[in-house]
């Protein structure tokens, strides 16, 4: 059998078939959305933002106070008291990334926000010991992998090896998936870890990502997974809505040409050369402020820049149709944010363009989800709870 063969398929059973997960920080609920494709029940969600409940609510009709329940309240209130009846099999925690972001004030993980992380693991540790959930996954910016030298994902780590799991960290970009560059980190914490395998997927554990696994004082482990093979197939033309060119969303001539004004000498040649192509390209940029000047930027690839809300850096995208010797600019629409993060069927109606940034801009890819779930959660959970419960009474956190 080959070391993929043996790394996914479990060796023991874990019941029941269908494992329940907890989401903290739910947002809109797009890991929900990512983990019930991998076979999870998400039957507890969390979030202090109302315009998001909103949201997640309007989506999830079929919610009932008997399969779900969402607290929205500041994880700060809440307690272990609250979580379902059972064992969770999974605790999900995408966690406020904009004290570590390169959007952010990189206060790291004493920042206001990214601080919630140890409200997280207060809950995890209110929990007994032989409820602690399995396996526990945080989701972050990449740069909480350099925050502080890399002082902050340390620290992670280390909480979460005093509530008994063994960690591994990866990242995952949404360009693998769909077309948008949305590079993210992934701690697992696994109270019956598997067999490390030093050395197993490069491209998901990169050699800015090793600093952990040196580390002696960590304990850590590197699951063996499958190569993620990006479709060559994915490009921004396939997500982009298909507005009419009397759609009042396009811009007028006037703002269209105060767009070409405050672009770069280089981005004006960019754009020029689709503009002379012989069929009809798409494009995202970013208005930027570049020496006291706000500036324009054309991304040169196929696939938007990442996703952001109005409170970190250039939030907003325009979407350029250019081609045939014409151009047209907009504002990037709700569905497209959604299409972008893999959530193409989700409920936007009746929510303003702010709240759609807002929510889409702060979630996480839900193919991504899926795929890590698939991958990696789903036979980690599968492992039986014997070496989990053994590590829990050596701990005795």
């Amino acid at each position: 059998m080959s070391k993929l063969a043996q790394a996914s398929e479990p060796t023991l059973p874990f019941e029941p078939t269908e494992p329940v997960a907890a989401e903290f920080f739910a947002g809109i609920g797009l890991a929900r959305l990512g983990l019930q494709q991998a076979g999870f029940r998400v039957s507890w969600s969390n979030d202090i933002e109302p315009a998001k409940r909103n949201m997640y609510v309007q989506h999830f009709t079929e919610d009932t106070e008997d399969t779900h329940k969402f607290v929205l309240e500041d994880i700060a209130e809440v307690h272990a008291d609250s979580l379902p009846t059972g064992r969770l099999a999974l605790a999900w925690a995408s966690s406020p990334c904009v004290d570590v972001s390169l959007a952010g004030a990189r206060l790291g993980l004493s920042g206001t926000r990214s601080a919630a992380f140890y409200q997280f693991t207060r809950i995890l540790r209110e929990l007994p010991l032989d409820q602690r959930p399995p396996v526990v996954t945080l989701e972050n910016v990449v740069g909480l992998a350099t925050s502080h030298n890399g002082a902050d994902l340390k620290a992670a780590i280390k909480e979460l090896n005093k509530l008994g799991y063994s960690v591994d960290v990866l990242t995952l970009d949404a360009r693998w998936f769909v077309p948008q560059s949305r590079p993210r980190l992934f701690v697992v914490g696994a109270l019956n870890p598997p067999k490390d395998t030093p050395d197993a997927n490069p491209l998901l554990r990169p050699e800015w990502l090793q600093g952990p696994f040196r580390d002696k004082s960590l304990d850590t482990h590197r699951y063996l997974l499958p190569d993620i093979e990006p479709s060559p197939d994915i490009s921004l033309s396939q997500v982009v809505e298909r507005l009419d060119g009397s759609d009042s969303r396009w811009w007028d001539p006037i703002r269209v040409a105060s767009f070409e004004n405050q672009l770069s000498p280089i981005q004006s040649e960019r754009l020029e050369k689709l503009r002379k192509a012989r069929k009809t390209t798409h494009r995202t940029a970013y208005r930027r402020t570049r020496q006291g000047k706000p500036q324009w930027e054309i991304r040169s690839d196929d696939i938007a820049g990442c996703l952001r809300t109005a409170r970190g850096g250039s939030s907003k995208q325009a979407v350029v149709e250019v081609g045939k010797g014409e151009l047209k600019v907009r504002w990037m629409t709700g569905i497209e944010y959604a299409r972008l993060m893999g959530a193409g069927d989700y409920m936007i109606d009746g929510h303003r363009d702010g709240h759609l940034i807002f929510g889409f801009g702060d979630a996480v890819c839900v193919p991504a989800v899926a795929w890590l779930g698939k991958h990696y959660l789903m036979p980690l959970t599968q492992l039986a709870s014997e070496n989990a419960d053994t590590r829990l009474a050596a701990v005795g956190a």
